[in-house]
């Protein structure tokens, strides 16, 4: 085939289309309208400019529409070439956004983080993590005096994400009906915990490492750490400064799934070739919150069994006398 045949193909077949066909679904929850996130099982590829690139953000992988067949077919490139020609006049389905794109430009970061209220008590982030995910009101008052945590519209929370010079970057958004990315932030790492800590736990979301910090009862030689879910390269820098740490371990305490699964082994690699201890702590339930709110069930439970074992039954309050 000709090169400017290779190249109309490559302006005519979408990314998006030869994911749909493998079997991919597009995760809206954690897309955007300029990096689409597809699902199947524990594979992820993040496709980009418009359905012409794409990228997997649990590796280095990245390229066009062949690189892709090539990746997913394990095919030479004039294989995926003949792959992709049989897709030409194949669409995708569209998909379906629930707001319409944001004409307006992203204010200033720290200027959006410092005009958002701390949660207080009955607040609606603090009735979203606390009574709603079981974050415990000691944790939640500790990431209030740490500062990483802010009210968000619509009684939902937001959880920072700093730098290595402790400057707010971007936050994660989590809601009763919302669950998305600061617009125009940088996703690098929450931090919850002694700053200077040498046991690095690393999980996929801020709650879940409130959740951790909660079934360890925040403990004094640990930093709880969330990637928000993604892995850019800022996120592995700052992975590589704190493991410099004199001392340090890596605990890959990522969910108990395969998502959480090839997210550990990621991890693992990182401290195999820094050269330092890790281990995989892995959540007895699906994940960390998980954890917390089976508690909450079963206490729940128990104190109303409690209660119906220490109140007369109906028939010896109608046998008494009197």
């Amino acid at each position: 085939m000709k090169r400017e045949e290779i190249e109309k193909l490559r302006e005519t077949v979408s990314c998006t289309g030869v994911l749909e066909q493998a079997g991919f679904a597009v995760d809206t929850k954690e897309s955007t309208r300029r990096a689409v996130k597809f699902r199947r099982g524990a594979e992820i590829i993040i496709v980009t400019h418009d359905g012409r690139g794409w990228f997997d953000p649990l590796s280095d992988d990245k390229g066009d529409v062949f690189a892709l067949v090539c990746q997913l077919e394990h095919l030479g490139f004039s294989e995926a070439v003949g792959r992709v020609g049989d897709l030409i006049g194949y669409k995708a389905a569209p998909i379906l956004w629930k707001k319409p794109p944001s004409k307006v430009e992203p204010a200033d970061i720290m200027a959006r983080w410092q005009g958002r209220r701390l949660p207080a008590t009955g607040s609606g982030a603090w009735r979203y993590l606390c009574w709603s995910r079981a974050v415990p009101i000691s944790i939640l008052r500790f990431a209030i005096v740490q500062g990483i945590v802010r009210e968000g519209p619509f009684g939902s929370m937001w959880a920072a994400h700093t730098d290595s010079a402790g400057l707010v970057v971007g936050w994660e958004e989590r809601g009763p009906d919302w669950r998305g990315f600061s617009t125009g932030g940088s996703k690098v790492l929450f931090r919850l915990g002694a700053q200077d800590a040498v046991r690095l736990c690393v999980t996929e979301a801020a709650i879940d490492a409130m959740s951790l910090a909660s079934v360890e009862d925040l403990r004094d030689d640990s930093l709880y750490l969330s990637t928000g879910g993604g892995w850019s390269p800022k996120t592995e820098a700052a992975l590589v400064a704190l493991l410099a740490r004199p001392g340090a371990e890596l605990v890959c305490a990522t969910d108990a799934n395969d998502q959480g699964d090839v997210f550990a082994r990621r991890l693992q690699v990182l401290a195999v070739h820094l050269n330092r201890p890790w281990l995989r702590l892995r959540p007895p339930a699906d994940d960390w919150n998980e954890v917390l709110l089976v508690r909450k069930k079963g206490k729940m439970k128990a104190v109303e069994e409690g209660r119906r074992a220490a109140s007369p039954s109906t028939a010896s309050r109608e046998a008494a006398p009197g």
